[in-house]
């Protein structure tokens, strides 16, 4: 695969109540604003919502498997939380080129997640080692 500098990929997934309650187990974050609906309702929200976190892993899904692809390793990112994710809501995840040096194979991205409404939920930045079979 050549790194070209525009280039992207995405991946969509909607967020189900078991993926928040898996990612509060594997996490140890048990925020009541993510698992116990009376205590959301009281928040600014007034209802669940999903981990950040939880949100930010589907950038790391495209990286890994997509753009740049396997073998992939993150240095950094960045991340902007803009609004809440609920329940039921697709997310779909966006990497786009936008910086690489060949020489030592770092590729920088910019990453956005996006629900159902087209609304930005995140953005921000990745910069990754790209596979050495993506040049």
């Amino acid at each position: 695969m050549t790194l070209e500098i525009g280039t992207t990929a995405s991946r969509t997934k909607t967020i189900t109540e078991q993926d928040i309650e898996y990612f509060a187990r594997a996490s140890g974050d048990t925020n009541p604003v993510h698992l116990d609906d009376a205590y959301a309702a009281r928040t600014i929200f007034k209802r669940r919502i999903a981990h950040g976190m939880l949100t930010a892993g589907l950038i790391s899904a495209v990286l890994a498997n997509d753009l740049p692809g396997p073998g992939t390793i993150y240095l950094s990112q960045t991340l902007q939380f803009k609004a809440p994710v609920y329940p039921g809501d697709e997310i779909t995840a966006t990497v786009e080129l936008t910086a690489y040096r060949p020489d030592k194979r770092i590729a920088t991205f910019r990453t956005v997640c996006t629900n159902q409404d087209d609304r930005i939920v995140l953005e921000g930045e990745a910069v990754v080692i790209a596979p050495k079979t993506a040049q």
